[in-house]
């Protein structure tokens, strides 16, 4: 049942989304360049590694560490945004319905 909620919501939210998360993509690669998506492997249940998606909020080539390690040098005017808006979570909804994440 849980499944099946995290399918149905998280395939609503990307159809009904979708222009936003195009928009956000689009002023990404304009303002800030391409790529507009940042992806990571990240550890899941079990163990299991899976790719997470997020739009990207820091300058291309950026140390990966965390971003407390980091500062806030790196960061976007752009992804200063999407950060406090939490508008760079929205491409995780495609990891929920792909499975690999699930809502909480």
């Amino acid at each position: 049942m849980k499944r099946f909620f995290d399918c149905l919501a998280s395939g609503v939210g990307l159809v009904v989304l979708s222009p936003v998360l195009l928009g956000i993509a689009i002023f990404i690669v304009v303002r800030d360049g391409s790529p507009a998506l940042f992806i990571q492997d990240r550890v899941g249940k079990r163990g299991r590694i899976f790719r997470c998606i997020k739009f990207r909020t820091m300058r291309v080539g950026t140390p990966e560490q965390a971003t407390h390690e980091v500062g806030t040098e790196p960061i976007t005017p752009v992804g200063k945004v999407l950060r406090r808006t939490k508008l760079d979570e929205l491409p995780q909804l495609w990891n929920v319905f792909t499975g690999d994440m699930s809502l909480v």
